[in-house]
């Protein structure tokens, strides 16, 4: 098995109200736990909230919102363990932001020599 992150995108100009589709989304995150893949999922707060953290020289810079404009922004994150690349596919196609954003699959790295754990813990 190999753990897949799902990087969900959405529009930056996104306005409409998903509520709708929130019975969606707790169906298919109960599949995903039932199904023993879903390793974890978050919802992240809209990018104006964010905070961007950066180091030059001795100085920490920080800056209200985003690191860069763009015209999607990550709404949320699932971590799945997954069978292989195609498995990982299948499952993000069923996400329902996947109709009107995107999702995007990375494999989760690893740390040289250890077993199960993600790169830089």
């Amino acid at each position: 098995m190999t753990q897949y992150a799902l990087l969900l995108y959405r529009s930056a100009q996104d306005t409409e109200d998903r509520t709708a589709d929130l019975p969606r989304w707790m169906q298919l995150t109960e599949k995903l736990r039932e199904a023993g893949v879903l390793m974890a999922n978050v919802r992240l707060a809209d990018a104006d909230t964010a905070t961007t953290v950066r180091v030059r020289g001795a100085q920490v810079q920080l800056t209200d919102g985003p690191f860069a404009t763009t015209k999607e922004t990550l709404a949320g994150v699932y971590l799945l363990d997954c069978d292989d690349l195609d498995d990982a596919v299948r499952r993000a196609a069923a996400l329902p932001i996947a109709e009107y954003g995107s999702v995007e699959i990375r494999p989760v790295g690893r740390s040289a020599g250890v077993e199960g754990e993600p790169a830089g813990s």
